[in-house]
């Protein structure tokens, strides 16, 4: 018995993850450009280098700037800004939405950071920590927050009041009304804010090492771009599109299932 159904079960989440990531066919489109280009462009271009040249480009790359070592400490550092929006939306979603106290506190406030555009805080930033990873850190956050936040704030708003009045009138602590009543409402709402986020949160450290050239892919992409190796510039945006690419089909993976366990709203 436990056979079978052990199979049986790693059948249905293979069936899940498959659910979940998106269509190979949507990169069709994004190939036959590529091939056309290369047909197109059958000499060397300063501007439009053809996409065979980008391949020769990533070993240059890779023997001279340690690329290997920079996206690591780009990805490092966006798993971390993410992480950590990710705690403090969280917590700061879900204590404006409880608390009307703490909604009229911090609103004003949190309105006039939302409106300051990432790149603006960036001198900000440098000059209150100075150039190091805090620095960036503080930057990614700041950016990738808001659609958590906002996202988890709505969600705590729309309960029931019903379900908070039961929760008192059976006498739930704290913990059990965050683990019963809250979570379940936040969860898919805070996946979405996160979906959002994740692109948000490469950009912005991308941004973040052109600006200040801290380590990493930003930083080596602007320094080719100033000695106008441009088919360098354009090998470093198809590993950073690829980049992006497994992230989202990465979490489209970890969303799918969590939805399907979560327990549904009543």
């Amino acid at each position: 018995m436990t056979g079978p159904t052990l199979t049986t079960r790693v059948a249905k989440q293979l069936r899940v993850v498959r659910a979940s990531l998106p269509p190979a066919r949507g990169l069709l489109p994004l190939i036959l450009l590529l091939g056309i280009w290369q047909l197109v462009q059958s000499g060397p271009s300063p501007y439009f280098p053809a996409p065979s040249q980008w391949w020769t480009a990533t070993g240059n790359l890779l023997n001279r700037e340690h690329l290997v070592a920079a996206f690591g400490a780009t990805t490092l550092t966006f798993l971390k800004g993410l992480a950590l929006a990710i705690v403090f939306g969280t917590l700061l979603g879900v204590l404006i939405g409880v608390s009307k106290l703490a909604a009229r506190a911090l609103d004003p406030v949190l309105e006039f950071m939302r409106a300051i555009p990432p790149p603006v805080t960036v001198p900000v930033a440098a000059l209150l920590i100075g150039y190091n990873g805090i620095m960036k850190l503080t930057v990614i956050v700041l950016a990738a927050l808001w659609p958590i936040l906002l996202n988890t704030t709505s969600a705590v708003r729309q309960i029931d009041p019903l379900l908070i009045d039961v929760a008192r009138s059976f006498r739930l602590s704290t913990t059990e009304r965050i683990r019963r009543i809250i979570l379940p409402a936040v969860v898919p709402a805070l996946l979405i804010g996160i979906r959002i986020a994740i692109p948000l949160a490469i950009v912005i450290t991308l941004l973040v090492e052109m600006l200040t050239s801290l380590p990493g892919v930003g930083a080596i992409m602007i320094r080719s771009q100033r000695n106008f190796q441009s088919s360098e510039v354009y090998a470093l945006l198809v590993l950073v599109g690829l980049f992006g690419f497994v992230v989202n089909d990465l979490f489209a993976v970890i969303e799918g299932v969590i939805m399907r366990r979560w327990p549904p709203r009543r």
